[in-house]
């Protein structure tokens, strides 16, 4: 296990970044422009009136699998900048799109073993977008790490 996973997984940081990612989520949200962006937060909005820990939970429950991910990058990117000379988020950002698509391999595998038909449907309706917008987030990502990790 590497330092970003151990670190953003000890039992003392956890709840912090759960916290941390759920507030990510929200401002990514809420920095949403446009037409487009309005359909997101109307989304938004409205899940989270059915189920106002939607987030969180999504959070608590993925966030195992995502330190896998994001960890592999973290000790990609101290194999290349071990002084951290770049910021880590400066880094990622020049490769959102694969982080991006490393990080929704973790909801395509839930998907992939999902018998929900109709959720399944949304999801791969969704997954374009939802690349993008990961994508995007990923700088975010990255300073949420450097605030936890170093």
């Amino acid at each position: 296990m590497g330092i970003a996973k151990e670190t953003l997984l000890q039992e003392d940081t956890r709840p912090e970044v759960v916290d941390d990612c759920v507030k990510l989520v929200d401002d990514e949200v809420a920095a949403k422009k446009g037409v487009t962006g309005f359909m997101v937060k109307g989304g938004y909005k409205a899940f989270k009136a059915l189920k106002p820990r939607i987030v969180r939970d999504a959070v608590e429950h993925l966030l195992d699998d995502f330190t896998v991910i994001i960890d592999k990058h973290y000790d990609e990117y101290l194999g290349e900048h071990e002084d951290k000379s770049v910021g880590f988020d400066s880094w990622a950002k020049r490769r959102d799109q694969r982080i991006a698509e490393d990080l929704l391999g973790v909801t395509d595998g839930m998907m992939d073993r999902s018998n929900k038909t109709a959720i399944k449907k949304i999801y791969k309706g969704l997954r374009g977008t939802a690349k993008k917008n990961v994508a995007e987030a990923v700088p975010a990502v990255g300073r949420l790490v450097i605030k936890h990790v170093g």
